[in-house]
């Protein structure tokens, strides 16, 4: 019994560690910016990205969390054709939002 209160603990420390979402090859090249560096770059749009903060009764790790959260909003940036994303605040129980630019030629 003490054995698989063991592998279920385990089970669920390695799944909050894990990342379930991966960047795609256009969404590595989007950055991420503050504010003032997109003051001549033209807004394409806003996203709002969520991914699951909890598994179970496990929070997972905020850092992790926010990681994908940034990744989700660079592909989609990248989908509408941005180059540069801009949080508008920071994450808050699995969700995030950005504004989407286009900097660049």
């Amino acid at each position: 019994m003490n054995l698989n209160r063991y592998v279920l603990s385990i089970t669920i420390l390695l799944l909050t560690a894990c990342t379930w979402v991966e960047p795609t090859k256009e969404g590595s090249e989007v950055l991420l910016v503050k504010e003032f560096n997109v003051e001549a770059c033209k807004k394409l749009g806003a996203t709002k990205t969520s991914v699951k903060h909890k598994v179970g009764f496990v929070t997972r790790s905020e850092e992790k969390v926010t990681e994908e959260l940034i990744t989700l909003a660079k592909n989609r940036a990248a989908e509408k054709g941005g180059d540069s994303i801009v949080a508008k605040g920071p994450a808050s129980e699995g969700s995030m939002e950005f504004d989407i630019y286009k900097c660049g030629e």
